[in-house]
């Protein structure tokens, strides 16, 4: 890589996704309250995926800002059911809840990847995924929860599919890095095109 990525996240997820993939990452988290800017897109008609393309945008404008001459990456995913976007659980309880909610049906994840340097928005684009949960009864998801612990609060969804929580699903399509937050092939081609990375 010619030049140092600021990822404007504190997500280890995130973090070792690129560095997995050979980029040289500095993460640099975004102070933005991401509540205020969903509250500010209700009633505009924004999609799922637009909020996680705004989200995204406002991060890697918010650190690009800060650090003068920078390439930087904000990501953001949104997870949807019927149009209602989902948020992490706070609480077992809560996340209890998001799995009898999506238990049976199928989700969409919106995974935004947006590139800046010094204010200006080079790059935007998010990754879309369907996943299709199997009919999960209380008492299975209460064992499951038990098994996998807080784990299940850092995610919006309450599940990880790279652990225990691929055991949910019946059918998943799309991006396996986009599934987990990065759409990755898509921003390594855009970094091969603005010369950022040899290609």
């Amino acid at each position: 890589m010619t030049e140092t990525l600021i990822l404007a996240s504190n997500s280890p997820f995130r973090l070792a996704i690129l560095e997995q993939a050979g980029l040289t990452v500095e993460a640099v988290p975004a102070s933005i309250d991401e509540r205020a800017v969903e509250l500010a897109l209700e009633g505009t008609g924004s999609t799922p995926e637009d909020v996680a393309l705004v989200l995204a945008e406002a991060k890697a404008l918010r650190v690009s800002e800060e650090r003068p001459g920078a390439l930087v990456l904000g990501c953001d995913q949104t997870l949807s059911l019927a149009g209602e976007l989902f948020h992490k659980p706070k609480d077992m309880e809560g996340a209890r809840r998001h799995l009898l909610a999506l238990s049976g049906k199928t989700h969409l994840l919106n995974s935004a990847a947006v590139l800046a340097r010094d204010g200006v928005t080079l790059w935007r684009h998010a990754g879309v995924a369907s996943m299709t949960m199997r009919k999960l009864s209380p008492a299975f998801i209460g064992r499951h929860l038990a098994r996998v612990g807080d784990r299940a609060l850092g995610s919006v969804g309450a599940y990880q599919i790279e652990g225990e929580g691929i055991q949910l699903f019946e059918k998943i399509e799309g991006d396996h890095f986009t599934i987990i937050g990065l759409p990755l092939l898509d921003l390594l081609k855009a970094l091969r095109d603005m010369g950022a990375i040899d290609g």
